[in-house]
């Protein structure tokens, strides 16, 4: 039996959002959570592992986000997906537009082997890179080289904005994307950083949970020296 819902459920729930998955882009999706919810089994990488919410609160939430900020993925635009763990929104993003060249950055190594197997499972396209991000930021093949950068992590919007600004590129996007948390404490950060919030979409996914995205656009060069030492941006974020 199949772990996610079957697909004409599925579309009615994507079409609800105005989301077309096509079907053989839903077998990719089913052939992830199978995967998913087995390697789990051996390495923690979710506490979702009921079908329905891998559905709801993995997949149309990853979808939601390219539907919602359609305007910040140009054809062929580069993607980074900061600490992308089992794969959201990243690989999602890359079923639906296999145009995309995404690359998704974690710190944790048995984070980037599942995804490393699970691209050869879903033969989709996307590049996975071990490693801290405050770290690549550094790296001038990566330092505001990207036209979109996505963050689905759990730190504090003021410390993602501080590990994600620095790889977008003059005129690009990071979307953030967040449960409760407000990005009022995040706006000195986020002009220290060179960007600017240019709008905030709320939505509610299928039984209730509130979301947030964030859309800030990289309005001038971020200064060189951000960002600083993950010890230090811990203890005293922007």
């Amino acid at each position: 039996m199949a772990l996610l819902p079957d697909y004409v459920q599925a579309s009615k729930l994507f079409q609800e959002f105005n989301i077309n998955v096509p079907r053989g882009t839903y077998l990719k999706l089913e052939s992830y959570a199978e995967f998913l919810v087995t390697y789990n089994q051996h390495v923690n990488l979710t506490a979702v592992t009921d079908g329905d919410a891998i559905l709801k609160k993995h997949f149309l939430d990853s979808l939601l986000l390219h539907e919602l900020a359609r305007d910040c993925f140009p054809q062929s635009a580069k993607i980074l997906d900061i600490g992308s763990g089992a794969g959201f929104p990243g690989v999602p993003l890359s079923l639906i537009r296999p145009d995309l060249q995404i690359t998704l950055l974690d710190s944790l190594r048995k984070r980037i082997v599942f995804l490393e197997q699970l691209r050869e499972k879903l033969d989709c396209q996307y590049t996975a890179v071990h490693g801290r991000a405050e770290d690549f930021a550094k790296d001038s093949d990566y330092r505001e080289s990207f036209d979109v950068v996505t963050a689905r992590a759990v730190a504090a919007l003021p410390v993602l904005a501080e590990l994600s600004l620095p790889y977008v590129k003059m005129g690009g996007y990071w979307l953030a994307m967040k449960s409760h948390e407000e990005i009022r404490p995040a706006l000195q950060a986020i002009r220290l950083l060179g960007g600017e919030l240019v709008n905030t979409i709320s939505y509610q996914l299928p039984g209730g949970d509130a979301r947030n995205l964030y859309l800030v656009k990289k309005v001038s060069s971020c200064p060189g020296k951000f960002p600083r030492k993950f010890a230090q941006i811990k203890q005293k974020s922007l």
